[in-house]
């Protein structure tokens, strides 16, 4: 596996907010997730990836070059995609105008071939209907797909995305997918996610931040690993559990240490991930 990215001892603060508290993990060639519940850190560390942040102490590499010294950031750019969690946009710009904007500022200088990359992009993330259309006037998940196109020009050796399939609809999430994959199979890509079942269908690799560092990186086999002998079902609740929820067939799911004579059943990348960071709220849940 060919390394894309180190992150090493990398420190992050806002204010009294500790964001990232000595985070440390590699990125190589293929698809890894990033879990983490809400304020772990996941935004922070995505931002100083994609070279739109600096940490406060510790290190970073991206494709051996360092983003702290201004000619190899530039370097980095030119072969770095990034899908922010909240894209900026030039709304009066059409979808159009909008990708082919970013294609200008990607060094993309040939009129026609950048246009034939902007329509390439458009195609992949299945906006040709609406190219034309205003960025302004589409729903929230079409204007995530515009971003998404845009990360995807000039088919970058490194996609970083924050989030990608929010607001998307299974139809939708189901085409990223298949791009994600695609992209995986010769590049590096770091794709931050809610959705435990994305990254169990897609990444050869997982990375877990919690309160600002890394509790584990491994095959998602391996993140399932972490419940195994704690998973059982029952016909009803069982006290004790560190969480428990009904299931679409009646029965209850727990999770913990099980009672004597409990059915054991084979945990999932979630059961492992929920465990692994002990904190069974709505938030962690979601």
């Amino acid at each position: 596996m060919t390394t894309a990215a180190t992150v090493s001892e990398v420190r992050r603060r806002f204010g009294r907010t500790q964001a990232l508290s000595g985070a440390t993990f590699e990125i190589g060639t293929g698809v890894t997730g990033l879990l983490g519940p809400n304020g772990a850190g996941k935004t922070t560390l995505l931002r100083i990836l994609a070279t739109v942040a600096a940490p406060d102490s510790g290190s970073v590499s991206v494709f051996g070059r360092d983003p702290s010294v201004a000619s190899q950031r530039v370097e980095i750019r030119r072969r770095l995609g990034y899908l922010p969690q909240e894209p900026g946009f030039q709304r009066g710009f059409s979808v159009f105008e909008f990708i082919d904007y970013v294609a200008i500022l990607k060094e993309m200088t040939n009129r026609q071939q950048r246009h034939a990359e902007v329509r390439r992009v458009i195609d992949a993330v299945d906006l040709a209907s609406v190219s034309g259309k205003r960025v302004r006037s589409l729903s929230g998940g079409m204007r995530r797909r515009v971003a998404l196109g845009a990360s995807l020009l000039g088919e970058p050796q490194f996609l970083v995305l924050d989030e990608p399939t929010a607001g998307l609809d299974p139809e939708q999430r189901l085409r990223f997918r298949e791009l994600v994959s695609r992209a995986g199979e010769s590049r590096a890509v770091l794709l931050s996610t809610h959705q435990t079942e994305d990254v169990a269908a897609l990444c050869q690799d997982v990375v877990v931040l919690d309160k600002g560092r890394v509790l584990f990186q491994g095959a998602p086999s391996e993140l399932s690993g972490v419940a195994g002998g704690r998973v059982w079902l029952a016909d009803e609740r069982v006290a004790g559990a560190e969480l428990v929820w009904r299931t679409g067939e009646g029965r209850f799911r727990h999770l913990g240490a099980p009672p004597s004579g409990a059915e054991l059943v084979e945990p999932t990348l979630e059961d492992g991930y929920l465990l692994l960071v002990g904190r069974f709220d709505e938030e962690v849940a979601a």
